[in-house]
């Protein structure tokens, strides 16, 4: 646990030192910087580019491969929570225990620095000036399919026609499949691309991704339940009182924990095919289960 906690503080300080110089670089008006910069630094686990500096770690690459790629993601996760907090979607006043995005600069502002932070990621991937174009062309395309209709895009919206709706825990792991699971697969896919790993090593790490972005779901679904307002940085409780459709909602607490540890015991099981050291991952895997915010 000792290596992990060590990865876990190295790598977020990595990615996170990335953001000042990247939207200082931009040329925008300071208030849409301030805007970016305020919800790319407002904290948050990092556990998209997390798991593809893992990835790397895995198959002995050097880090600087991934920054660009791994700021991206960053990036694009961040949009999609500004978004995610807006009035018209889920209304949120916090996040991570600060003010959203919306609430500081105002509805309007908020929307803009979204689309900014997303389209700025794939211009900071096409500009890289360490990976090969044709890894690049990759990257593009697997990270705006699984940031898209296809992938996160996607499952938001299904997860919002959802609402009031009776859905079973097969409906809800479909909606999180895209809407979560996603964006976490492909840090993961990228990070084997990045390293030049095989196709199937690549669908593996990817299925990896799918069941350990379902953990993380059902993981926020308990935390709501059983957290600790303080660490978790919103209120306990919030997603029954908004009805939501929850995992512990339609499988019961037991039921729910159940589900998570077949997720993680199921990702650990895709690592046994990979030609790699996946201590970290394994690790990683057991962390966003066990995890208290």
């Amino acid at each position: 646990m000792q290596l992990l906690n060590t990865f876990i503080k190295d790598h977020k300080k990595r990615v996170e030192s990335k953001f000042d110089t990247i939207v200082a670089g931009i040329d925008a008006p300071e208030e849409l910087k301030k805007s970016m910069i305020y919800s790319l630094q407002a904290g948050g686990k990092r556990v998209r580019p997390m798991l593809l500096y893992a990835v790397l770690e895995s198959y002995n690459q050097d880090k600087q491969n991934g920054d660009s790629a791994a700021s991206a993601i960053e990036m694009i996760h961040t949009y999609s929570l500004i978004h995610d907090d807006l009035p018209a979607m889920d209304n949120d006043d916090l996040r991570r225990g600060k003010p959203t995005n919306h609430k500081v600069f105002g509805d309007a502002t908020a929307i803009l620095a979204g689309d900014a932070l997303l389209t700025h990621s794939f211009e900071l991937i096409a500009s890289d000036n360490i990976l090969d174009d044709k890894v690049k062309v990759d990257i593009i395309k697997l990270l705006s399919n699984a940031a898209g209709a296809s992938g996160m895009v996607g499952g938001q919206m299904a997860d919002m026609l959802g609402e009031g709706k009776d859905l079973s825990a097969e409906d809800l792991e479909e909606i999180h499949r895209h809407k979560t699971g996603d964006l976490l697969a492909v840090s993961l896919q990228i990070g084997a691309v990045i390293a030049g790993a095989e196709a199937k090593e690549q669908e593996c790490l990817c299925r990896f991704g799918k069941h350990i972005g379902l953990s993380f779901q059902i993981k926020d679904d308990l935390l709501d339940v059983e957290g600790d307002e303080k660490i978790i940085g919103k209120p306990v409780g919030s997603d029954e009182g908004n009805d939501k459709n929850t995992y512990v909602r339609l499988l019961g607490l037991q039921g729910a924990k159940a589900r998570l540890k077949w997720h993680t015991e199921s990702a650990v099981k895709e690592l046994d095919s990979l030609n790699a050291d996946t201590d970290i991952l394994r690790q990683l895997a057991s962390y966003i289960g066990d995890r208290s915010q």
